[in-house]
């Protein structure tokens, strides 16, 4: 059951961090040039918390203290008639308290099976239209989702398979030879260009200006718990620049007019008599009787309790939900209550008489009361405190970690008195030893170069 109740509440956790990443940026914002981001699912937050739970109630201890007797030579009584106290102790009872450490839960699932899958929100939506009393069920109780088949029917219809048209018949043309003299050339003015003058200079040319973009990063060198494996990291580009040689105008193109005369010829041409005609023959259309298949009904749905016969002509379409209910979790106590508070009996002691020295009483005897505290035990809960969040965090990897940082890494742990090693800019094995090393001395997350690290070896970024 614990088993269970696990899986579910990861499946809620996810579902929740799903939903909240969908609204988080793409990019980090407000980054600067040379940092890093991961996309980091930050887990909920628990803190165990402790209540007191009584176990035996506050009482009373009575305590006698004696009277006080003297001595005096007289014929009397030799001791009075005296009332003595004794104290009667409380009396307990053992009584068991429940206390809940987990409330009870109801679900819709698809059978009353353990583990049995959960039921989607549309499935619950259709048979709550249908009229499932879906807040009202009892736990236990399952209905299942009948159907009808939609009805058909076949009808008869005439359909044109070719559309009435018309056929063209064309006359052709008439014509006869006719001689004729025809300028087969006009005179004309042609351009004759005058190609234009350049020379060669060189010039500079920005290609493409300075500019920073987002890359992905690589091999982070902080390990972060919760990481979905997006890393990107803000870069600046320089400018770059391009030497070119390109050819100036130094005299523009023109044209300069040559006129070539006209030229005619004599030829035989055909001179139209009678113009094409067109002779159009009307096609009728051609039509066919077709079979086919209409809708007559829709298919038809309808909700049972299992148990339930369904109206007749109604099949199970395969759909169940079940409402079923994990019991809540309790834990029995057992504990002690005054049943009758400590109290005293008067026990009479009859006088005694002679003639001697007699015992007088000078201080009669007291009862002193004294409180006995009630008694407790600690019980222990876990209680969430924050939800699961998608957050972009900060992060060192091979895109933005350099040399010189590396090698300030190195003289700051060596002057703590941790060996890093030669200040070589270089990370290696001896200076990840001194890193985790201090970060375990100083309580810091252990697992890379962190920015918590850094700060607390005095290294700005």
């Amino acid at each position: 059951m614990l088993r269970k109740i696990s899986t579910i509440s990861v499946a809620l956790i996810m579902m929740a961090s799903v939903a909240q990443g969908a609204d988080l940026s793409p990019v980090p914002e407000n980054a600067k040039p040379g940092e890093c981001y991961a996309r980091v699912l930050v887990p909920p937050k628990y803190e165990k918390r402790t209540e007191k739970v009584l176990v035996k109630e506050p009482s009373e201890k009575i305590k006698v203290i004696p009277p006080k007797i003297e001595w005096v030579e007289e014929k009397i009584e030799i001791r009075p008639e005296i009332k003595e106290i004794v104290p009667v102790p409380p009396k307990y009872k053992k009584v068991t308290e429940t206390f809940t450490i987990r409330e009870a839960e109801r679900k819709w699932t698809t059978s009353l099976k353990k583990n049995a899958p959960p039921v989607s929100p549309e499935i619950l939506n259709a048979a709550k239209a249908a009229g499932v009393d879906i807040d009202g069920t009892q736990p236990n109780t399952c209905y299942r989702e009948y159907y009808t088949p939609a009805k058909y029917k076949t009808v008869a219809e005439e359909i044109v398979v070719k559309e009435e048209s018309e056929k063209i018949e064309v006359i052709p043309p008439k014509f006869e030879w006719v001689e004729k003299k025809v300028m087969v050339r006009p005179p004309i003015k042609k351009l004759v260009p005058v190609p234009a003058k350049y020379e060669i200079v060189e010039e500079k040319i920005l290609v493409e200006p300075e500019k920073t973009v987002w890359k992905k990063g690589t091999d982070p060198a902080q390990k972060i718990a919760g990481a979905t494996g997006d890393i990107m990291c803000l870069v600046k580009i320089p400018a770059k620049y391009k030497i070119i040689k390109k050819k100036v105008l130094k005299s523009p193109a023109t044209t300069k007019v040559v006129e070539i005369p006209a030229e005619y010829k004599t030829i035989k041409i055909k001179k139209l008599v009678q113009p094409a005609q067109i002779k159009k023959v009307k096609i009728p259309a051609i039509r066919k009787q077709l079979q086919k298949t209409v809708l007559e009904a829709p298919p038809s749905f309808m909700w049972k309790r299992v148990g339930e016969s369904p109206a007749s002509g109604f099949s199970f379409t395969g759909h169940q939900i079940c409402l079923v209910e994990i019991p809540a979790k309790t834990v029995k106590i057992a504990k002690m209550v005054v049943e009758q508070p400590a109290t005293t009996k008067e026990v009479v002691i009859p006088a005694e008489f002679k003639t001697i020295k007699v015992a007088k009483v000078v201080e009669p005897a007291k009862v002193i009361k004294i409180p006995v505290p009630a008694q407790y035990i600690t019980v222990t809960k876990i209680v969430k405190v924050s939800e699961p969040t998608i957050k972009w965090q900060r992060i060192l990897c091979k895109t933005n970690m350099s040399p010189d940082l590396i090698a300030a890494l190195q003289e700051a742990l060596n002057k703590k008195g941790y060996n890093a090693g030669k200040v070589d800019g270089k990370l290696g094995r001896q200076t990840l030893a001194a890193l985790e090393r201090f970060q375990k001395d100083k309580g810091l997350a252990t697992g890379g170069i962190t920015y918590e690290t850094l700060k607390a070896l005095g290294i700005n970024l």
